[in-house]
């Protein structure tokens, strides 16, 4: 199963660069599933149901969200409405919507998608993301009711991300870190067979401070006072994220590449990947 993440969707240049790129590289790759994760794609803090809409219908499979879920009070209502996004796992049992579900691709093959919170330097004391992964993953084994599983590991610190991917190595078919915005360097096939990379980036301006303009973020650091809200970075966004193939009979990763489209990165030369040249640069 060829398999596409793409990393927080950062407000109106994330959802541009998702709606003007996303069709084309499903089609030029021969994508079977794509997961976004959506939690910053309107103003930078949640996601509006016509925000995600658009989102799923530039190619989306599924959206996933973070500790921003319900930052836009009508995803409350809409969250129960479309199974095509998920909330965090471990975000409060009261919490409308799911944390899992599974899905079929175009053939019929069964995928698990989820996501937890972190709870290392998070503002909000969240439950053990660890025993709710575990019990999904022994409930949903590779090879057997799922062909593939994917998990959105959501935190802060990289040491926590790199513990989950170890912790589903042989479990889960990849395991991708969000919620810090920058992309990391380290994607791998750990050796148990689970694709990892501890954050996918963000679909977002990267001449910002985490996807926000920088004239706000830069104030605060230097003065240490507040005088305007944070505003998403409004230039061109690169679309951060990873590229999994999976083994349809054991369901795990064959093959990891590390995506850079478009914005400011992809000016970098190529990133790094287990096996010859990146998928960066231009779709076309």
């Amino acid at each position: 199963m060829k398999i596409l993440f793409l990393g927080d969707v950062m407000g109106r240049a994330g959802r541009a660069a998702i709606t003007e790129r996303l069709p084309r590289l499903r089609t030029d790759w021969g994508l079977d599933f794509v997961v976004v994760n959506g939690e910053n794609a309107s103003s930078g803090m949640g996601l509006t149901p016509d925000h995600a809409k658009g989102i799923l219908a530039a190619g989306a499979d599924c959206v996933t969200l973070g500790d921003h879920a319900f930052d836009q009070k009508d995803m409350l209502r809409f969250i129960e409405t479309e199974p095509r996004v998920l909330r965090p796992l471990n975000f409060a049992k009261e919490a409308p919507g799911k944390g899992a579900r599974v899905y079929a691709d175009a053939r019929g093959r069964k995928i698990l998608i989820t996501q937890v919170l972190g709870q290392v330097f998070m503002k909000r004391p969240f439950d053990d993301p660890f025993s709710a992964i575990d019990a999904v993953l022994r409930s949903h084994p590779l090879g057997g009711l799922v062909q593939a599983s994917f998990v959105d590991m959501h935190c802060e610190a990289t040491s926590e991300k790199m513990a989950m991917g170890h912790w589903c190595d042989g479990r889960a078919s990849m395991v991708v870190g969000t919620h810090t915005h920058v992309p990391t360097g380290d994607a791998q096939i750990l050796p148990g067979g689970t694709a990892y990379l501890t954050d996918a980036g963000m679909c977002g301006d990267y001449n910002s401070v985490i996807g926000m303009d920088k004239a706000e973020p830069m104030r605060r650091f230097i003065t240490g006072m507040a005088r305007d809200r944070f505003t998403p970075a409004a230039g061109e966004a690169t679309l951060s994220g990873l590229y999994v193939e999976t083994d349809d009979r054991t369901g795990l990763a064959k093959k990891i590449e590390m995506v850079r489209q478009g914005g400011r990165l992809q000016q970098a030369g190529p990133a790094a990947r287990t096996d010859g040249a990146a998928r960066s640069g231009a779709a076309g």
